[in-house]
């Protein structure tokens, strides 16, 4: 913004806010998310915020988090240095000092430098990027966990993830420690009316409202799009499931991340519920499978599924450690997905709202676009999406149908398949 800061003879700057800044700079909320249009002047808000919160909560560690490291280069960086003027920056450390005051600069994609700070307060940029995950969001809380610190985020909505779920939801129904601003481009009144006049007339409807708009729609491109993440869509609030129901589990592999998805069967209804979720790493295989099976004691687990067509070694470990994981059947990934979509379409497969970290993924598992615009055949960044490669791993082992001649292992599932 041309004139968001104006600077006096003697030194003394000046900030203009727009009716949209002005909203966010006046809430007393804990977390305040400005969730606004392109070029609508968030990231030069985001340190003047932070300002505000060192100077009223005093010395100590803040946190200034933005979603990629070329993004905190090229964006974050600068607008901070130019308000932080009096402080020190290290660049090797990405820390900016000033007495006992420290603010801790990162980005969401490197998760690890998030979790070794105790924070008075945090400012995150872009956070509704795909590569500011739920993950992140959730350490930023834990390192605000001492002090009750507030936090802003200010970006322009990217896909229907966590920052739909956890964040614009529950401020809509009604929770009073969440604010949400949305404003338009032309709040910014540096922002020329013609280019945005241009962009409603030329852009798809979808990316205009996103980009321009600051409001949430359906992306094109997004492979789960028959999944409504709300009470009267596919979420159901969680309740005690009887024991008799069968219940199945699907897993994804992994050194780092292994995901786990816990499906219930009602088998009156031919409805299948998504009960329980985890992604866990720095556990050997014998520690997986050892919580895996504490949490199935007392539960009817019928069949476990897991790994892809190359992970018969990993099925083959678990196998040894006492949990007989099964392949799931269907090898190719695209046909997996349409199990998947299908069970959504005909309103079988429900999700308890407590499962965010696949809510989450559902809102963002999405095609890559190519140059011109168009969707593509491939995942975006599908190595990411463990919750959901678990997810189609037991909808596959469910409802995977033998050759004839072949054994059937779950006889039970042939009831409610929609195949």
């Amino acid at each position: 913004m041309s004139e968001f800061v104006t600077v006096s003879a003697a030194g003394k700057a000046t900030v203009h806010l727009h009716p949209g800044q002005l909203r966010a700079w006046r809430s007393k909320r804990r977390f305040v998310f400005i969730i606004a249009s392109t070029q609508g002047g968030k990231t030069c808000f985001v340190p003047w915020w932070l300002a505000r919160e060192i100077k009223q909560k005093g010395p100590g560690d803040y946190l200034a988090v933005t979603a990629t490291y070329d993004l905190f280069k090229l964006k974050l960086l600068p607008e901070m240095l130019r308000v932080f003027q009096g402080y020190e920056y290290a660049k090797a450390e990405r820390v900016l000092t000033a007495g006992d005051t420290r603010i801790i600069l990162r980005s969401a994609d490197a998760e690890g430098g998030l979790e070794s700070a105790t924070a008075k307060a945090a400012v995150l940029d872009e956070c509704g990027q795909d590569r500011f995950t739920l993950s992140a969001w959730e350490g930023i809380q834990r390192r605000l966990s001492l002090s009750g610190g507030r936090v802003l985020g200010a970006t322009t909505p990217y896909n229907l993830g966590w920052l739909k779920s956890q964040v614009y939801d529950r401020w809509k129904a009604g929770d009073t420690d969440y604010d949400v601003i949305q404003f338009n481009s032309l709040a910014n009144p540096a922002f020329p009316r013609a280019e945005y006049e241009r962009a409603k007339r030329t852009l798809p409807d979808w990316k205009f409202r996103m980009f321009y708009e600051g409001q949430f729609t359906r992306p094109e491109g997004l492979i789960y799009g028959d999944y409504i993440d709300d009470h009267v869509g596919h979420l159901v609030r969680p309740f005690e499931i009887p024991k008799e129901w069968p219940r199945y589990v699907g897993i994804d592999f992994g050194a780092v991340h292994t995901a786990l998805i816990w499906l219930a069967v009602d088998m009156g209804k031919a409805a299948w519920y998504v009960y329980r979720e985890s992604l866990e790493g720095g556990k050997t295989t014998g520690e997986h499978v050892a919580q895996a099976l504490r949490m199935a004691r007392a539960e009817r687990v019928i069949g476990w599924f897991g790994g892809s067509n190359s992970e018969t070694q990993q099925r083959m470990d678990w196998n040894a450690a006492g949990l007989p994981v099964m392949p799931p059947g269907v090898i190719d990934v695209e046909s997996g997905i349409d199990r998947v979509i299908a069970l959504l379409k005909a309103r079988q497969l429900l999700v308890f709202d407590t499962c965010a970290g696949l809510r989450d993924e559902l809102g963002t598992y999405s095609r890559e676009m190519d140059q011109a615009g168009q969707m593509t055949e491939a995942i975006k960044d599908k190595q990411t999406f463990h919750r959901l490669d678990a997810l189609r791993y037991v909808v596959c082992g469910m409802t995977y149908r033998p050759p004839q001649g072949q054994r059937v292992v779950y006889t039970e599932r042939a009831t409610i398949s929609p195949f």
